[in-house]
């Protein structure tokens, strides 16, 4: 017995065929309409039943039909009428499974070109007509090649089924870093055009600067692109008040465009190169100035040192100080006719100032002087000075509450001048004169003792 071939059948189940029966006794044989050992194939895509695959394996390589044999192509068999009509069944029942496999694949072409749809793509604006066999949008721009992002726009939206006729848009998102009125931040337009991404962006033009001309194309790569809206100034200068419309880039040029200058040190309320804003107020300034060169003092310091020889209380001026002077350069103001506070552009030391140095008596100061006690020295101090102990005549010779002269002062032990001692240590020297003198040095006052 021998071994058939199997095929599947449509509907799932397994056929034979048996390429080379057994005649039956005195039957001549069959006249063969498939060749020899030949196994018919169904494709794995449509065993599978996977339509999509299968819908890519038909445009990869589409069935060609069968040929049909021509009329009276084949000559017919003599002894064909010869046979019994009792052998015509079983040869019908051997080429049935055969006539499904046939039909089933010219059904499966038929429903691949059923399933066949014409679209109409445009891709940022080139339209062109196609056939696909994709279900949705999303496959057919798969299919294409075309790549999309999330700044791009598909309508419809990729999962949108298919159907013949459809309409299918992609438009792709371009970057534009604008500047606006001075504000720079980057945005994404579908728009091909400045205009239209204007438009898009919602930014009104009319009257605006651009940098570029509203027809000028932006490819995918991006535009930098700045825009200065239309706005409404007011300047005040020189006692008038000007309103204008402007796009100036700086305060500087709306000051310009409204017909006023700026010369020399002139300015504005606020800086000159800021950008004006709609509804804003502008002053103008005007600056008149000039330099001026001052000698300033510098304070000198006083160190002091300790000396035994003085009594507690004494001070004297060993080496007198001196100021220094300090060159100092101002600028001079005046806005719109008001002087300003004076401006410190630079200084320097012209003279170095001289430290004074002070001696400080530690001495102890005896008690009282023998032959002195008990006299009335208050009185004769405000009868020769008034009782002040810096008092110097005018000729400056005389000096202190007792009105010394310096050789005598020094003769008497002081150190300096009279005038610079304490109260007490000038009392002390006048009872030591006194001792030695009596009233005489005093011959107007000294009676009041």
């Amino acid at each position: 017995m021998s071994h058939a071939p199997q095929y599947e059948t449509s509907y799932g189940g397994a056929a034979t065929y048996d390429p080379d029966p057994e005649p039956e006794q005195g039957a001549e044989p069959e006249p063969e309409f498939f060749p020899r050992q030949a196994t018919v194939v169904i494709p794995d895509v449509i065993r599978d039943g996977g339509r999509a695959e299968a819908r890519r394996a038909a445009r990869r390589k589409k069935p060609k039909p069968k040929s049909k044999p021509q009329s009276g192509s084949r000559t017919p068999d003599p002894a064909a009428s010869d046979r019994p009509d009792t052998q015509r069944p079983e040869t019908l029942r051997r080429l049935l499974p055969q006539a499904l496999v046939v039909a089933f694949l010219a059904g499966g072409t038929s429903a691949f070109v059923a399933d066949d749809k014409a679209i109409e793509l445009s891709v940022d604006g080139e339209s062109r007509t196609l056939h696909t066999f994709a279900d949705d949008v999303g496959e057919l721009l798969e299919d294409e090649g075309v790549d999309f992002g999330a700044h791009d726009i598909v309508a419809p939206t990729a999962s949108t089924a298919l159907a013949s006729g459809d309409e299918i848009a992609v438009r792709y998102g371009r970057p534009v870093e604008l500047t606006l009125d001075g504000q720079r931040r980057e945005v994404w337009t579908t728009a091909r055009t400045v205009d239209g991404a204007l438009r898009q962006l919602g930014v009104r033009a009319e009257g605006a600067y651009l940098s570029a001309s509203r027809s000028k194309r932006i490819d995918r790569g991006g535009l930098d692109l700045d825009v200065r809206t239309e706005r409404t100034v007011t300047i005040m200068a020189d006692g008038r008040e000007r309103t204008i419309r402007t796009n100036a880039a700086t305060v500087r040029e709306a000051v310009e465009e409204s017909g006023i200058s700026l010369n020399g040190q002139d300015t504005t309320s606020v800086a000159p190169e800021s950008f004006p804003r709609d509804g804003q107020t502008i002053t103008v300034m005007r600056i008149s100035g000039r330099k001026e060169v001052r000698d300033e003092p510098i304070p000198f310091d006083v160190r002091r040192t300790d000396d035994s020889s003085l009594f507690v209380g004494t001070e004297v001026v060993e080496r007198q100080g001196h100021q220094g002077t300090r060159r100092v350069t101002y600028a001079l103001r005046t806005v719109n006719g008001v002087k300003q506070k004076p401006r410190r552009l630079r200084s320097e030391i012209v003279r170095e100032p001289q430290t004074q140095i002070v001696k400080v008596g530690t001495k102890q100061r005896p008690s009282s002087v023998a032959g002195a006690e008990g006299l009335n020295w208050g009185s004769l101090a405000h009868c020769e000075s008034g009782g002040r102990p810096n008092a110097v005549d005018a000729s400056g010779t005389y000096g202190g509450l007792y009105q010394f002269d310096t050789r005598t002062w020094q003769g008497l032990g002081g150190s300096g001048r009279p005038q610079d001692a304490s109260s007490e240590e000038q009392t002390f020297r006048a009872k030591k004169l006194y001792v030695q003198r009596g009233a005489s040095p005093w011959p107007h006052c000294g009676g009041r003792l």
